[in-house]
């Protein structure tokens, strides 16, 4: 007779963030049953908490708790780790969702949702950045990009500038700008930089690639308004208009 097999290991660590006592039971019960495992806090401050003890694979935040600035939350989670984040957001929140994307999120759901549609967009966000973390662990051999005086490390995920700056990126800000340095001085059309960023949730990021372009000119532009390095080709997509070098 076989030996029973012992249970699968949860899929990935998930902590809910919503004052709701309702919802985090209701995610905490049903996550769990799909080999997630989940922890619940009920404030930002509670999250920042869990942040230093646990290691967390993806963040599913409350937009609007009582007292809480759910933009600053989201936030303050994108410039202390590059931890994937879903929203939470109600129905007429459009507005939110928008700026929640610009801020480095990953992914919304509105209230009331279904739990098999959220489980199924956490999934996704979770094998994209598995994608992303194992492609780059693969690329032993490119260290960096260097270009228009930033170094751009795949290892650190950081980019410096010549002139002493620093900057933190986003899970998606990593992808597209990698995106970029592949491909320099050739247009790209929107698809191809979904597929050469591995950024596959179409419904999400058909609507937000030129969020997710206005948000890496931010960082990386002298002035975003008008763009040096990622230009806009009317009709086409975009042109990183820009030589790169490849660091080993």
């Amino acid at each position: 007779m076989s030996a029973t097999p012992p249970p699968a290991a949860p899929a990935g660590h998930i902590l809910v963030v919503d004052d709701d006592p309702a919802v985090r039971a209701l995610l905490q019960e049903y996550l769990a049953a799909n080999e997630l495992r989940v922890s619940a806090v009920a404030s930002g401050a509670a999250m920042l908490e869990l942040l230093e003890r646990e290691a967390i694979d993806l963040v599913l935040l409350d937009l609007k708790m009582p007292g809480e600035d759910g933009m600053q939350l989201a936030r303050a989670l994108r410039e202390r780790a590059g931890i994937p984040i879903v929203l939470l957001t109600g129905k007429a929140e459009e507005a939110d969702r928008v700026m929640g994307l610009e801020l480095g999120a990953d992914d919304y759901v509105t209230k009331p949702f279904s739990p098999r549609e959220l489980l199924a967009r956490i999934r996704a966000v979770l094998r994209r950045y598995h994608v992303q973390t194992e492609l780059a662990s693969r690329d032993d051999k490119r260290r960096a990009y260097r270009f228009a005086g930033w170094e751009f490390n795949l290892r650190t995920r950081k980019l410096g500038h010549a002139d002493g700056r620093r900057l933190d990126l986003s899970n998606n800000e990593f992808s597209l700008l990698a995106a970029f340095c592949s491909a320099p001085q050739r247009v790209l059309s929107r698809d191809q930089l979904l597929q050469l960023s591995r950024l596959h949730n179409a419904e999400v990021y058909d609507r937000t690639v030129d969020v997710q372009v206005l948000r890496l000119r931010r960082k990386i532009e002298a002035d975003p308004f008008t763009p040096q390095l990622i230009l806009t080709e009317r009709g086409a997509g975009y042109l990183f208009n820009t030589g790169v070098e490849t660091l080993y």
